[in-house]
């Protein structure tokens, strides 16, 4: 029955459906949107306390902005319906001041010999985010022309190459060194692979990731050499993605 109705349709001149299942490898290339979901503690200054009870009450948090890259991911189906999936990419973040409380300590206790522009929307660093995460996938409609999918998985969050800014160097008066904590977190996907034609296909695709880390600024120099300020930072971003694959 399945070899005449297959004759049928090409005796029609239509294309069979191209569709995923056991043994197949999809390879996917996305533009994707990183949008923080952050929600940051008090900037504190390590063995001293919070930057809001130093200085009267004015608050210092962090905020962790957007950005737009490219992603390359791939999927191998161990069955028609599971798929194990690995997503490789890598983004810039900027990290910014919230609100203006760094800046008036710090204005205080060098006497106003530096402070000057930690103010809110301050950027203090910038880090190189490498976030490999592997998800195990269920395809609900294998055999159609719209496929949508969910998967679960594990991420590993990896911070390179954090560099402060020269505004920050010049505003604390000495060299910074910035480190930022790595580490194993989950992730949420869901997306849909839409028949393009061939083994070609459309694909929308949402994760969350839930990245909790904590940054720390180390000032080598200057009137507050010494001092570390540190915060810990949910950044926990949706990755909201849409490119095209191939079906091998």
């Amino acid at each position: 029955m399945k070899q005449l109705i297959l004759l049928l349709v090409l005796s029609m001149g239509i294309t069979p459906l191209s569709y995923a299942e056991k043994g197949d490898i999809l390879v996917r290339l996305r533009g994707i949107g990183i949008v923080p979901n952050d929600d940051s503690e008090q900037v504190r200054v390590a063995g001293l306390g919070t930057v809001q009870s130093l200085n009267g009450g004015e608050s210092s948090r962090v905020n962790v902005k957007h950005n737009f890259v490219p992603e390359a991911d791939i999927t191998y189906m161990l069955t028609d319906h599971i798929g194990i999936e690995a997503i490789a990419g890598i983004a810039n973040h900027d990290v910014e001041l919230q609100g203006n409380g760094l800046a008036t300590l710090v204005t205080t206790l060098t006497g106003g010999a530096a402070g000057a522009g930690l103010t809110d929307g301050f950027k203090i660093f910038d880090t190189w985010v490498l976030p490999p995460t592997v998800t195990l996938q269920y395809h609900f409609m294998p055999e159609n022309t719209i496929r949508p999918y969910a998967g679960v998985g594990v991420n590993y969050t990896a911070f390179l190459w954090d560099d402060a800014t020269g505004q920050l160097e010049n505003a604390v008066g000495g060299p910074v060194h910035v480190n930022t904590r790595n580490g194993f977190t989950w992730a949420l996907q869901a997306g849909v692979d839409i028949d393009w034609k061939d083994n070609w296909y459309f694909n929308v695709d949402v994760k969350y990731i839930d990245i909790e880390t904590e940054a720390s600024l180390f000032i080598n120099g200057g009137p507050l050499a010494g001092t570390n300020l540190r915060v810990n930072t949910d950044v926990s971003p949706f990755v909201v993605g849409a490119g095209i694959g191939y079906r091998f």
